[in-house]
């Protein structure tokens, strides 16, 4: 009874009273957009590969992959072996192994970064001049040769003083390379290290203005990521959280927080033998700069461990699940990106990475497949809901963990579709 009444409608407010209030709430409007546009969209690397800038050549992608791809013939040589390793379910054993084998031979590094700080150290002038050339022409033929990581770039030297100098002569050189053999390069990353006040941030905003203007590049061409390295680039002296003045300094160009294990445990004083990235220091870090760098499209990525598998297999194993756990813990946390040190971390990062996303895969294209086709069911799933659904499968799709006829098959969506809800309009 009364499903067909026709209801009158009665409002008390004057017209101008929203005018009014949406008004004085214009300036508010604006600034959300600005300081919170929400995620790129684009791809996350799942890892950085850092590798210093003398060790660097045309073949290190290849060499890293095919490193790997050696270890797992050496200590996990079937399927078997490496899910008994790991502790990978029946379920997932052949699929993981076989995906890692293929990403190995296809595409071993989604991100390298030619290192010239803390992997390269001191050098006399002329030889880092030399080394920064030659990682832009490098770069610039792995390119051109369709041999090129997705990403690739160099991290340079802080901007404190005793290095200062030497850091934007090697950005320089590296860039201005890139420049002279062509348009630079799609993926291109640049890291800044040891960041501890935003004023170091904004120094480099200017490096990178003054390098397009000079070049006649587009104005917000360079970004950079900010590597998160010293206590006091999460806590400032007055307490307010650094990291996120770091964010706004960057007026747009910080595309990155990067988590650096080693130098803010030891910042911190913890021992040697605690430093890692689940030590409960590196959670409260991370966990000031995820809250930071929420919906400002500024992505955060984990750090890495320094225990390396090497030597008999057995210690080789055993180094293979840390990292391994390490990783999957890092992924719940939703830091879809870390560091690799050594090739042999390579088998290691694309098992945790393959088996969380195939794990969760049925489950998710389900629960937004009902969504998406207001089809309802046990879980009642909001719009927010929907977009972590979404934004979920696309990290699968991107890193190779799923394939693009499975999702939109379990799904009923294309990847137009799933973009969508990965970023609904405000």
């Amino acid at each position: 009874m009364g499903q067909g009444r026709q209801e009158t409608v009665t409002t008390s407010l004057a017209g101008a009273v929203s005018e009014g209030i949406s008004a004085s709430l214009a300036p508010i409007d604006a600034e959300l957009d600005r300081r919170y546009p929400g995620d790129p969209g684009t791809r996350q690397p799942v890892h950085t590969v850092y590798v210093p800038g003398d060790v660097f050549d045309a073949r290190t992608v290849r060499t890293w992959g095919d490193r790997a791809l050696a270890a797992l013939d050496e200590h996990a040589p079937d399927a078997a072996a490496f899910a008994g390793c790991l502790g990978l379910s029946d379920e997932l054993a052949e699929p993981v192994y076989a995906r890692v084998r293929a990403k190995l031979e296809r595409e071993p590094v989604e991100d390298l970064r030619v290192d010239f700080e803390d992997g390269y150290g001191p050098r006399p002038d002329a030889e880092e001049d030399a080394a920064a050339a030659r990682a832009a022409r490098l770069i610039a033929e792995a390119h051109t040769r369709g041999t090129a990581a997705p990403y690739m770039g160099i991290r340079m030297k802080c901007m404190e003083a005793a290095v200062r100098d030497r850091a934007i002569r090697t950005l320089d050189i590296f860039l201005t390379g890139l420049t002279e053999a062509g348009a630079l390069p799609g993926g291109l990353v640049l890291t800044l290290p040891k960041v501890t006040y935003p004023e170091q941030v904004t120094a480099m905003v200017r490096l990178l203005e003054a390098f397009e203007r000079a070049r006649g590049l587009d104005a917000g061409r360079l970004g950079f990521e900010i590597q998160i390295e010293t206590s006091q680039a999460v806590l400032a002296a007055d307490g307010t959280a650094t990291v996120a003045r770091m964010i706004q300094a960057a007026g747009g160009r910080a595309i990155g927080l990067h988590y650096g294990t080693f130098d803010y445990s030891a910042c911190l004083g913890v021992s040697a033998a605690y430093q890692a990235a689940d030590h409960p220091v590196a959670d409260h870090a991370k966990a000031v700069m995820q809250v930071a760098a929420a919906g400002t499209g500024v992505r955060v990525s984990d750090g890495s461990t320094n225990v390396l598998p090497v030597g008999p297999t057995a210690n080789v194993h055993d180094a293979w699940r840390l990292h391994y756990r390490l990783t999957r813990r890092a992924l719940a946390r939703a830091y879809y990106q870390g560091w690799d040190m050594h090739p042999g971390h390579l088998p290691t990062r694309y098992a945790a990475v393959f088996a969380f996303y195939r794990e969760g895969f049925a489950q998710a294209a389900e629960r937004l497949s009902r969504y998406a086709h207001r089809a309802g069911g046990d879980i009642m799933d909001e719009p927010a809901t929907a977009k972590a659904l979404s934004g979920y499968l696309l990290r699968g799709l991107d890193c190779g963990a799923l394939d693009p006829a499975e999702v939109s098959g379990a799904t009923g969506l294309s990847r137009t579709a799933l973009e969508g809800f990965a970023a609904p309009r405000r």
